[in-house]
This record gives C-alpha cells, structure tokens and sequence, in this order.
C-alpha cells in the first residue's frame, strides 16, 4: 500500500478496504499514527498562524 493511501485513511479521506482483517495490534497501531498525523497537522497550523500574526 502506498504512504499516501494509507494518508487518506488515517484522515478519513479514503474509505478502508473492506477484505482489509486488521489484527487488535494493527488497530492500535493505526490508531496511534493518526493521533500523530493530527497532531502534527495542528502543530503546523499554529506554527502557520503565529508567523502570520507577528
């Protein structure tokens, strides 16, 4: 699978494959990678906004 595919699904751009059986394992370990994605993204945007407003 490619990371820009697996992108979208972390972000709820893509729907999941559904012959797709994720293990429990796999479940929390995407869960944690796009606690991150978003985190990441929220971090950039008050980078963003903090040198726009100075």
């Amino acid at each position: 699978m490619s990371i820009l595919k697996q992108v979208g699904e972390y972000l709820y751009l893509r729907k999941k494959d559904p012959n797709d059986k994720p293990t429990q394992w796999m479940k929390y370990m995407h869960g944690i990678n796009r606690l991150s994605i978003f985190l990441f993204l929220i971090a950039l945007l008050i980078i963003v906004v903090k040198l726009l407003l100075r």
